[in-house]
């Protein structure tokens, strides 16, 4: 009976940490949202805080909406939701020009979108086959890279302190842990290698005297959600059609995620589970209008631990989750994550985005290297790098056609889309 409690107890310890390696994968892009739109639109310390708080929390909410399975909704796979960053520049374009109101409705209005085509959206499955899902996955972890560089430099490019020594120090050392735990590291230890060069980094950090506190000590104990905080949502029709196009972007990049989850858990996808995927992405953009944070969509960082932590099932999400939830509640808890230096989670999302492209490379190499596939790929990855790395490119387009073709993975995929109808009329997934 003992040995079997010190099993179950050892369970859910393990469970636990390897839903804080989640949590803490997808932190520091989830707070980035908020911040850069707190930022955007002047709010105060104090609503900046709760916008962070509520945030959190709500992510918690969509995961659980997402991992766990019912007749409607949740597509069951270790999937963690968060802010998806496709929706920064609209909300930051409707909040300044027309005001918080139509942000909020703009995001109500794309959650009701998301529900209401997810079952058509769920047909283009077809669309879809490896040479396809396999270009996204690729595009999708190799677009990142750009972002995870410029956290180890520091964060902001224009500062001038960006590449400092001690930065990159601490991103590439943690990055370089993680690879050491991989390579010599066995069982749980290897499990749970991001959490390790995160955790690591950051007392490395807080030895060289780099990191304050005042974020912690200013931040209350408890706060509950409220709807509605900041401001009652309102309809206009360009703010709603700007939103419906970024929905689609998500809705897209979340497809790449699903299949690569699908391809690392090694579960066939059909059309009910992609039905329910969207629709709990959906729901969680409505509940996101309502408590006046953001739309929701599927991290593609977490898909790394997934596959670098060899963990393929849910219940390390549903801790995450909770854990989330509980944050969002304690935002003087939820601020000590906020500690962690930038540089060394840039040096964490190396590595995790680095993985997600090479699933991608993975699922590619099952798919036939005809010269038709073979210009496919170089054509979806070569134009969604290209307008990642060179967005200035379409400076001169009207700003909602930028707020679309600026997008890596959208132009990716839909030049692998059309293409792959071209080339391979006959093919199916």
């Amino acid at each position: 009976m003992d040995l079997k409690m010190h099993d179950s107890e050892d369970s859910f310890f393990k469970n636990l940490l390897l839903g804080f390696q989640h949590l803490l994968a997808m932190y520091s892009g989830d707070i980035l949202i908020p911040i850069l739109l707190g930022a955007a639109l002047n709010f105060s310390a104090t609503q900046m805080t709760y916008l962070i708080s509520v945030d959190i929390f709500m992510c918690g909410v969509a995961t659980l909406l997402q991992i766990k399975r019912t007749p409607l909704t949740g597509i069951g796979l270790p999937v963690v939701l968060g802010s998806a960053v496709e929706y920064v520049t609209p909300l930051q374009n409707i909040g300044q020009h027309f005001g918080l109101g139509y942000m909020y409705g703009g995001i109500i209005a794309a959650g009701i979108f998301i529900l209401l085509i997810s079952k058509v959206f769920s047909k283009l499955k077809r669309f879809f086959p490896p040479i396809v899902t396999g270009s996204l996955i690729t595009l999708i972890g190799f677009t990142l890279i750009p972002v995870a560089f410029q956290n180890i430099g520091g964060g902001d490019a224009t500062a001038k302190s960006f590449g400092d020594p001690t930065d990159l120090l601490l991103g590439f050392g943690t990055a370089l842990l993680i690879i050491v735990i991989n390579i010599w590291g066995r069982g749980f230890i290897k499990q749970i290698s991001i959490l390790i060069g995160i955790v690591a980094g950051t007392i490395a950090a807080i030895a060289m005297g780099t990191m304050g506190f005042s974020s912690v000590h200013n931040a209350h104990w408890f706060q509950l959600p409220q709807p509605f905080y900041f401001a009652t949502p309102k309809f206009e029709w360009s703010s709603i059609v700007i939103m419906l196009l970024a929905s689609l972007t998500c809705m897209i990049e979340s497809t790449g995620v699903y299949y690569a989850l699908s391809e690392i858990t090694h579960r066939e996808l059909d059309e009910t589970d992609l039905q329910h995927g969207y629709a709990s992405e959906g729901i969680a953009a409505i509940l996101g209008g309502i408590f006046n944070t953001f739309p929701y969509s599927t991290f593609s960082q977490n898909v790394a631990i997934v596959e670098l932590s060899g963990i393929k099932k849910n219940k390390p999400v549903y801790f995450s989750a909770f854990l989330l939830i509980l944050l969002g509640l304690i935002p003087k808890v939820g601020a000590i994550a906020t500690l962690i230096p930038t540089s060394v989670l840039g040096g964490a999302m190396l590595i995790m985005f680095g993985t997600v492209g090479a699933e991608g490379i993975k699922m590619l190499t099952k798919v036939e290297m005809s010269s038709n596939n073979l210009l496919i790929m170089a054509v979806a990855i070569g134009l969604g790098l290209g307008v990642t790395v060179q967005p200035t490119l379409l400076h001169f387009l009207p700003s909602t056609l930028q707020t679309i073709l600026n997008n890596g993975l959208v132009v990716g995929s839909f030049s692998a889309i059309i293409l792959n109808i071209i080339l391979n009329p006959n093919t199916k997934k």
